[in-house]
């Protein structure tokens, strides 16, 4: 039985929803599932932008075939060759031989690393500022290389101001029935989603991203339809805005994440006091996260919207706490910048995780470390707590800069 909705008068949504999957390529925790988006468009020609995932494929084809109505489908438009979006374009070519595919020259390439035996003439390959007429709609095409794959591309209905965004805008979380972001409470229920989504998916390429938003700045966008999560037709600028901010790594919010390693509490109870000191001064846009128990999924996402940082961490075998480490290098690799952190060290007989960190955190680019760090010995001591007010101090007075 066919799921479809409709965007436009002849633009449909294809995709499916898929709550079986528990890991995002089989690394990031989704809890409330995913969507894989396609749409067709019924024009004098027919055509399907992107597919989907096999695990949906079923439901991929029937919603096709329903939408069709029996008419051929002439074109398929492939922004994106990643195999949760390509990965029905083998089932596509069985049932509609005739078909003739528009993308990108390295999707070529891409295509055929993953197995499908493309022949030349099944492919017209576009480049940047090519368009393509199928009938009252005219589509124009933009390079987008790196957001987040090197072949990806957007494709642009000038006719109507829809914009085929790829794996830009999208977010985890699977729709449920509904289509378009202003169907959601989207602040409450998909923000966290859509950010955890863009800052550990496309985050390292803040550059790109601001690449491909100049572009769109120069479009009449009416309607933006990424691969997973919603629809987006009203109030562009705020989703926009979103993706200004994550891909020029500016904190969304002036506040503290506070993310603490700890063996046997110690370290743990220090992070908790210091946000007890912190709330006493006012700052009370507080987050405390255990980072062994964490997902860095999560830590990441956090970190794009906050401003500020403290890393707690005890010393383990002469280093830094492992899941810390990892923290760290992910930040690292996600391109992280532009956050005031400061550093607890906890260690019982050589404490060195501070330096360590303050190392990892100084091979990152426009990272500002306050100099009220805390050192301990196993644990909190009553001469330690001026030094922790001192900390909390010098947090408060810079966020509220």
């Amino acid at each position: 039985m066919y799921n479809v909705r409709k965007v436009t008068d002849d633009l449909y949504w294809v995709g499916a929803n898929d709550h079986r999957l528990s890991l995002f390529e089989n690394i990031h925790p989704l809890y409330h599932g995913v969507s894989y988006n396609s749409y067709l468009l019924l024009d004098e020609k027919t055509v399907l932008f992107d597919t989907a995932d096999w695990a949906v494929g079923r439901q991929f084809i029937e919603n096709v075939k329903a939408v069709l109505d029996s008419r051929p489908l002439d074109y398929l438009v492939i922004n994106h060759v990643e195999p949760d979006h390509a990965s029905s374009l083998e089932e596509i070519l069985l049932r509609w031989p005739q078909v003739k595919i528009i993308t990108t020259p390295k999707a070529v390439i891409l295509l055929r690393q993953f197995g499908f035996p493309l022949e030349a003439d099944q492919v017209e390959e576009v480049r940047e500022g090519d368009t393509r007429c199928f009938g009252k709609h005219t589509i124009a095409f933009a390079m987008a290389p790196m957001v987040h794959w090197p072949e990806a591309m957007v494709s642009f209905d000038t006719t109507n101001g829809v914009l085929f965004s790829a794996d830009a805008f999208g977010s985890f979380r699977a729709l449920d029935g509904k289509l378009f972001a202003d169907e959601f409470d989207f602040d409450r229920e998909w923000l966290n989603d859509a950010r955890r989504y863009y800052t550990n998916i496309v985050g390292k390429y803040g550059p790109q991203v601001q690449s491909l938003l100049k572009k769109a700045s120069k479009l009449d966008i009416q309607y933006i339809c990424p691969l997973h999560g919603p629809v987006w037709r009203k109030d562009l600028d705020y989703i926009i805005d979103k993706y200004v901010h994550w891909s020029t790594y500016e904190p969304e919010e002036k506040g503290v994440m506070i993310v603490y390693a700890s063996m046997y509490g110690n370290t743990e109870q220090t992070a908790e006091i210091l946000t007890s000191k912190l709330a006493d001064r006012g700052v009370t846009n507080t987050r405390l996260y255990d980072v062994s128990s964490t997902h860095v999924s999560y830590l990441i996402s956090d970190l794009f919207k906050y401003s500020h940082l403290v890393l707690a961490s005890v010393t383990y075998n002469l280093g830094i706490f492992p899941p810390m480490h990892n923290f760290l290098a992910d930040m690292k690799a996600l391109n992280l910048q532009k956050r005031t952190c400061v550093l607890v060290e906890n260690g019982s007989w050589a404490p060195r995780s501070g330096g360590l960190m303050r190392e990892c955190l100084e091979g990152m680019k426009n990272m500002t470390i306050l100099d009220e760090g805390l050192t301990l010995s196993s644990s909190l001591h009553s001469q330690n707590h001026s030094d922790l007010d001192a900390m909390a101090d010098a947090i408060a007075a810079s966020v509220n800069t």
